[in-house]
């Protein structure tokens, strides 16, 4: 029994050592599996997982680089960039910089630097709220509103801030000005913060806390400055802050050129309308990113270049004199001012459209008193294109010439007889020259006289209507004022002169049913034009007929290092909008008339032009109209609008002008604007070498006795036609 029992418990005792080694065994086979496993993955996929571990990512950032410059046409700079100190701020991977960190960075760069604050909106002040304080803002969201997403969640959420918000300290209004240009600034794009007024202890101040300002840096930053003062100021036009950015209307055809939301850009005037050459090209760097969004490197692929140049067609000097002839004419318009506030000169190359100068000065508006402060005059260049008023009688030569495309005149049948007409419900209509008979004259003498009755059976003719009784009715076509309107066009008056802006006036061209505003029309007492139609339409008559857009701008130069507009890159090339489809004899005869306005005694350009010492074609124009200026109690006061139109030489002409001088007193004769057409032509022709002698002797040797030996000394003599309103045209 006792054997039996000693091997049953041997037999016992062996039971686990063989578990073990079954464990072992499972082990051993496990860890084989593993470096197996290791091993392929080493082997075969070391290189994969190690460049998931290193990944990084690149993203193209720019830099602004300075605007083109504009110069005159004689290469003197009108347009600069002013280079300052500015501090810029690039913002990082948005994954990683959100408001929190931007208002971190903010607060502390705010204890460096000055920053105004003027320029904050209650939104401004609303959106730094809720971006500090998400959670408070959150609680105060209903259910509804805490499940909006995007741009609904965060009216929502602006909605939610009171008053008592955002009555920040004079300290944290700082923080809020830098928390709204950092904070629009997408992802590695840069921006200045301050760029204006930077003070070289500011730069020294934000320097030493760079370490400590992820973002911030600190370089030069340009500004458009003005060498010639506010000359042609108005429509030089403007360029948008960062804070604003590019224009809203225009921010979809824009980003998809490339622009950025903060970008800088022309919105008005030149500076709107030669933009794609005035921006230049932005620098370009590859900013790469490893997996956790730390910069790793920054390369600078492009550097970029400055915007390209620009040349106008105007000599800054010849400008000047414009501005300044208007300024003086402006102070001492004399007894006749009445509610005269402005003055506007428009000089063109009738041979291509060329602009030689354009000019309009005026009294600012006090509207705290409602009238003028005649010690500040300003820049109202753009009202010479944009202002429109009534012209009289200086549109006839186109009238004429609508008289022959009409075949109602010939150059060997143009006589009508002058004489006073009466139309049932009408009053009276008849020329200044006469106003009791009956003149037979010609287009020639038309123009000289001024004859009204001339055009106004014209324009009767075009309609069909060939007899008038005393009293009777007028019967002319209803089609009659749109032919005459046709026509008009053709010269510019009414239309768009085409001009290299990015908008402009067309005038005031209203609607009529009554036949009379046609025949009104035909002596320019209905319509209204802008200065610059009216040049234009001048300029169209002095070359023969064929009428040019308006040109500022002639070449596109490249930018250069020393100093100068740089070579050529493009050339504006002369557009023509259409031609007058008149023969030559035609035209002549037309030029005639207007050179007997200012060469004859019996013309209403006499009293400055009759002696000149070069041929000059003119028509002036004397409009009986109403007051729309911005004095309120005055609102559509009886006032005159004198008008010029002319050119020269005669034969080849160089130059020609238009010359507009609004809501005078009702009695003036009209002479003011003649007074400063014939001030400009003498700038123009000292200006030219061919002719600065000749000036120079009609000027210094009696040039005003000339002019004070034909002053009539009847004030009834100097009366001219037309009667017009300014805005909303009546046309007795």
């Amino acid at each position: 029994m006792a054997r039996y029992k000693l091997n049953t418990n041997k037999a016992k005792g062996s039971h686990v050592p063989l578990r073990l080694n079954l464990l072992f065994v499972i082990a051993f086979f496990v860890f084989i599996a593993l470096f197996v496993r290791m091993g392929y993955l080493m082997l075969y996929n070391g290189e994969y997982f190690q460049t998931m571990v290193q990944q990084t990512e690149s993203t193209i950032s720019t830099g602004a680089v300075p605007r083109g410059m504009v110069y005159d046409s004689q290469g003197q700079v009108v347009v600069d960039n002013n280079p300052e100190q500015a501090i810029f701020y690039t913002r990082g991977s948005t994954s990683e910089v959100g408001s929190a960190e931007i208002i971190e960075v903010a607060t502390e760069l705010a204890s460096l630097i000055e920053m105004p604050i003027s320029d904050l909106t209650e939104r401004d002040l609303q959106d730094y709220f809720v971006a500090k304080n998400q959670d408070v803002v959150n609680d105060r969201l209903s259910d509804e509103e805490a499940q909006l997403t995007g741009s609904a969640l965060n009216e929502a959420q602006l909605d939610k801030v009171t008053e008592e918000d955002i009555q920040f300290s004079d300290a944290e209004m700082k923080i809020v000005a830098l928390f709204k240009r950092m904070g629009g600034t997408s992802q590695y794009s840069t921006v200045p913060v301050k760029n204006q007024n930077v003070t070289t202890a500011e730069i020294a101040r934000v320097s030493e806390h760079l370490s400590s300002l992820p973002g911030i840096s600190t370089g030069t930053d340009w500004q458009r400055s003005y060498p010639q003062g506010d000359m042609l100021r108005s429509i030089l036009g403007s360029v948008s802050t960062e804070q604003r950015g590019i224009p809203s209307e225009s921010a979809g055809e824009l980003l998809s050129r490339g622009y950025a939301m903060n970008d800088r850009v022309g919105i008005s005037y030149i500076e709107q309308q030669y933009e794609d050459a005035l921006r230049g090209t932005k620098s370009l760097y590859n900013i790469v990113t490893d997996a956790t969004s730390d910069d790793v490197q920054t390369t600078q692929m492009y550097e970029g270049t400055q915007g390209d140049n620009i040349m106008l067609t105007i000599d800054s000097t010849f400008q000047q004199e414009l501005d300044r002839i208007a300024e003086e004419a402006l102070i001492d318009m004399g007894e006749f001012r009445g509610l005269n506030d402005r003055v506007y000169i428009v000089a063109m190359d009738p041979n291509n459209g060329d602009v030689l100068g354009i000019t309009g000065r005026r009294f600012a508006y006090d509207d705290t008193t409602d009238s003028y402060d005649m010690t500040d005059i300003v820049d109202d260049t753009q009202g010479a294109i944009n202002s429109s008023f009534g012209m009289g009688s200086s549109i006839k030569p186109a009238m004429v010439a609508t008289g022959y495309m009409e075949d109602i005149i010939s150059v060997d049948n143009n006589i009508i007889v002058d004489e006073p007409m009466k139309f049932a419900a009408s009053q009276e209509k008849s020329s200044v020259f006469n106003r009791t008979g009956e003149v037979p004259i010609s287009d020639i003498e038309a123009l000289q006289k001024s004859s009204n009755v001339y055009m106004i059976k014209l324009a009767m003719m075009i309609g069909g209507q060939t007899s008038h009784e005393e009293d009777g009715p007028l019967t002319i076509d209803g089609n009659t004022i749109d032919i005459v309107r046709g026509h008009l066009g053709e010269f510019g008056l009414g239309t768009d002169t085409g001009i290299d802006l990015p908008f402009e006036s067309t005038g005031f061209s209203p609607r009529s049913d009554q036949l009379v505003n046609a025949i009104d029309l035909s002596y320019g007492q209905f319509d209204l034009y802008t200065p610059l139609q009216m040049a234009q339409f001048v300029s169209t008559v002095a070359n023969g007929g064929v009428r040019y857009a308006p040109r500022l701008v002639k070449e596109i130069r490249s930018p250069s290092t020393n100093g100068g507009p740089g070579g050529t890159i493009a050339t504006i090339d002369p557009k023509v909008m259409n031609v007058i489809p008149l023969s030559n004899a035609e035209m002549d005869r037309i030029h005639e008339g207007m050179r007997q306005v200012s060469h004859t005694s019996e013309g209403t350009a006499r009293y400055f032009f009759e002696n000149y010492p070069i041929q000059v074609g003119s028509k002036t124009g004397t409009t009986e109209a109403f007051y729309a200026g911005p004095i309120q109690y005055a609102q559509n006061n009886p006032v005159t609008n004198a008008t010029f139109v002319g050119f020269a030489p005669l034969e080849n002409p160089e130059i020609a002008i238009t010359v507009i001088v609004p809501y005078l007193e009702e009695a003036s004769t009209g002479r003011e604007s003649t007074e400063i057409a014939h001030e400009v032509m003498n700038a123009y022709f000292l200006s030219q070498s061919e002719t600065r002698e000749t000036i120079q002797n009609y000027t210094g040797d009696g040039a005003t006795e000339s002019t004070e030996s034909t002053e009539p000394t009847d004030p009834n003599a100097q009366a001219q036609e037309g009667q017009t309103t300014d805005e909303q045209t009546t046309g007795n």
